[in-house]
């Protein structure tokens, strides 16, 4: 913040501790995939001197992506915690996967962090999933800095890059988004590109040199006057606009001086309220550095700037039972609470919880109630992958309740774990043998127990239909199954009784493949994933009547039963009726509710192709029986035979399942949206303006259509496009699409 060489104090193979919340800073890192996090999180941690070179090359490469998925597919696809300290303070890096499929990781990160680093590559275009993040981040007042990266690609232009975050993220006030340091270039490199080898303090007018491999300190050149003056009494308007002294912009415009000591701390304070928004500048270390380029300055901004958790307000606590709790403070003797961020799988260790502890002090081998009702979820089979939508709801699974007792605590380091002795208030750490935790629960005193209000995530997207691979798959499927869904809020399973067919909805195709190679890896379970099938129905376009006759008097106890039925359509949604109008006893009273019987279970088989018959009403008119061979199971039989005669002399129509759809998108990409939809045999039903931008579509989707909406829409909207589904009724299949939807329906083929 005020160019200042600072110290570390981090060091390899010891876990950083914290004994009170001031000392702490818990920062989640956001930006699009290949923006370059996980690359700063490295660079980070080596300049803080938690690592060094070799001791990330002997992790893997990467602190953050350890996992084997994360190394072929060259992304994160998990969150991470890498700590570091930092001029006394400990720093949380919470490094988020960029890709939209795994928003649930970025949506735990947000939760457990206290400020957000947005980090954008200057060689790429600013995409829409960031500016959705980072306008959620504003809507709860979490305070926010950009890190431009990627300066050494022949194509990146810094000034560029932060003008559009100025127009950008600094739609309402663009003054509070600007540069605290420009970068500077060298000499020219090979392919006529000036490298990027330092920085100008635009505050302090001085010039951080990294061209050496360390950071050395020194008045700029004359000639760098010129980058400096514009640059420089913007960004001192823009702090002094947000100063809590009235007075200094008038002193400022007066031509008064303004200390460079009193501009930082009014910086650092706007950055803590969250009311101004620095944009920094990055690059990775040379092989022979130990600095990359702007981590002291990062690391100094997130130490000196960024808010420790007591500035942070705690969310909303009760009883289990829903009564309301006083509100919490973030006070290290307090009363505990602690949520479950995350759960996952050490092949050493077994289950772990990444927990961020609110109030109190976690220690090893403590008892705990353990709480939870999972985390809340916008929408119906569909999500929004951001947030809420217009017109959704919320759905909780139901709370459940446990005792346990807490086992090691550690903190992660790559794909190590490091001993810790506790977990203040404030802090992050990962907690052993919670068996029965699940990500979304909290963690409070026996004698106490509390629920935190749990965060919004988005709903799956994408149904995938799975099958066992062999039969010694079969008999760990269902364990594995309700192991990944207990780690992943965005998975949820389905056993359709409809389809027979059990179903995972994932948040895109990326997520699935992650999933179904985590069931693999981790569960041992092999899975075949099959077309997914919707529910479909049938009923009786007509009138039509049908006679059942079983009669066997052949060997041993006869069977007899005739009976006569009626049957007629009726409005969507009536279900099947069933209606005696027998008269003179032609049917015995006692073998009516047989017939009944019968009636309801061939139509839970279906008439003509094996799909449940819905909306008619059966009429019992007539019939006959035996004094002696007529049974309940012979009359049974003779209502199915009935009904499905009736059915041969009728038109069937097949009923589809449809949705009631909602898509949040931006203006530009209304006609687009609007198009594909007409293409899935949508019919919308209405459009209106959001407030805050945008436009809400409202359509009813046949379900067929909508497998891969999820990932269609994303490409049509550039990323920004969301929307939610609910079940809205069953309808008839147009005659045109009828066979094709038979077709699929019968072959398996989406």
């Amino acid at each position: 913040m005020g160019d200042r060489t600072s110290t570390q104090t981090g060091a390899a193979g010891r876990a950083p501790a914290a004994d009170r919340p001031g000392s702490i800073r818990n920062v989640v890192l956001v930006g699009h995939s290949g923006s370059g996090k996980t690359t700063l999180v490295d660079a980070l941690a080596l300049a803080s001197g938690a690592v060094n070179r070799a001791g990330r090359v002997e992790d893997g490469g990467s602190l953050s992506d350890y996992e084997e998925v994360e190394h072929r597919q060259q992304r994160s696809v998990q969150l991470s915690l890498v700590p570091v300290e930092w001029d006394g303070v400990k720093i949380n890096l919470l490094d988020t996967p960029g890709y939209a499929d795994f928003v649930g990781e970025l949506r735990a990160g947000l939760r457990a962090a206290d400020a957000a680093l947005f980090v954008v590559s200057a060689a790429d275009e600013l995409d829409g999933s960031t500016r959705l993040v980072w306008e959620e981040c504003a809507a709860v007042g979490m305070p926010r800095a950009l890190v431009i990266t990627h300066l050494e690609a022949s194509r990146a232009d810094f000034d560029e890059m932060a003008e559009v975050c100025r127009r950008t993220f600094g739609r309402d006030d663009p003054d509070a988004v600007l540069p605290l340091y420009l970068p500077l270039r060298g000499g020219t490199g090979g392919d006529g590109h000036a490298p990027v080898d330092g920085l100008i303090g635009l505050l302090t007018e001085r010039v951080l040199d990294y061209s050496s491999g360390e950071r050395v300190e020194r008045a700029p050149d004359p000639a760098h006057r010129p980058l400096i003056e514009e640059a420089r009494n913007r960004l001192i308007e823009g702090v002094i606009a947000e100063s809590e002294d009235e007075t200094l912009m008038d002193r400022y415009l007066g031509g008064e001086p303004v200390e460079v000591e009193t501009l930082v701390r009014d910086l650092e304070k706007a950055i803590a309220r969250g009311t101004f928004h620095p944009v920094l500048a990055a690059a990775p270390a040379p092989e022979d550095a130990r600095q990359g380029l702007g981590t002291v300055e990062v690391l100094d901004l997130i130490a000196r700037a960024f808010p420790d958790p007591t500035e942070r307000e705690i969310p909303a606590v009760t009883t289990p039972d829903g009564r309301p709790h006083s509100p919490l403070t973030c006070d290290v003797d307090g009363p505990l609470a602690a949520e479950v961020v995350k759960t996952f799988s050490d092949p050493y260790v077994g289950r772990m919880s990444l927990v961020r502890v609110f109030s109190g002090t976690l220690r090893p081998d403590a008892g705990v109630h353990v709480c939870g009702r999972g985390a809340a979820r916008r929408g119906n089979a569909s999500g929004d992958g951001q947030g809420s939508l217009p017109g959704g709801f919320v759905e909780r699974r139901e709370t459940h309740e446990e005792d346990e007792r807490v086992g090691a605590l550690s903190s992660p380091f790559g794909s190590r774990q490091r001993h810790l002795s506790r977990a203040v208030a404030g802090d992050i750490a990962c907690v052993a043998r919670l068996s029965r935790a699940e990500t979304g629960d909290t963690l409070s005193d026996p004698d106490d127990p509390l629920l935190m209000e749990p965060w919004v995530m988005p709903d799956p997207l994408l149904p995938v239909a799975v099958e066992a691979h062999g039969r010694a798959d079969e008999d760990r499927l269902s364990h594995g199954l309700a192991r990944l869904v207990a780690e992943d809020p965005t998975l949820r399973l389905e056993q359709n009784t409809d389809t027979h067919q059990v179903v995972l909805w994932c948040m895109g195709e990326a997520h699935r493949d992650v999933t179904l190679e985590r069931l693999r890896t981790r569960g041992g379970v092999r899975v075949d994933a099959v077309p997914h099938k919707v529910a479909l129905r049938e009923t009786f376009a007509e009138p039509a009547a049908g006679r059942g006759r079983h009669v066997k008097q052949s060997g041993g106890h006869g069977q007899y039963a005739i009976c006569e039925i009626t049957v007629e359509p009726l409005p969507v949604g009536s279900g099947i009726e069933f209606v005696d109008r027998v008269v003179g006893g032609a049917v015995p009273r006692q073998f009516v509710p047989s017939v009944e019987k019968g009636v309801r279970a061939q139509a839970e088989r279906g008439v003509a192709g094996g799909h449940p018959l819905v909306d008619v009403r059966v009429t019992l008119v007539d019939g006959k029986a035996h004094s002696v061979d007529s049974s309940d199971a012979a009359f049974q039989t003779a209502g199915a035979l009935a009904l499905r005669e009736a059915a041969s002399q009728a038109r069937i129509h097949l009923l589809e399942p449809v949705a009631e759809v909602r898509v949040l998108v931006a203006d530009e990409y209304v006609g687009a949206v609007l198009g594909d939809l007409s293409g899935r045999r949508g019919r919308v039903v209405g459009t209106e303006q959001v407030p805050g931008g945008g436009t809400l579509i409202r359509a009813e989707v046949p379900e067929a259509e909508l497998d891969r909406y999820a990932v269609d829409l994303r490409s049509l909207s550039h990323g920004t496009g969301r929307f939610a589904r609910s079940y809205l009724r069953h309808e008839p299949v147009p005659r045109q699409v009828e066979g094709r939807i038979r077709e699929q329906a019968e072959t398996g083929v989406a």
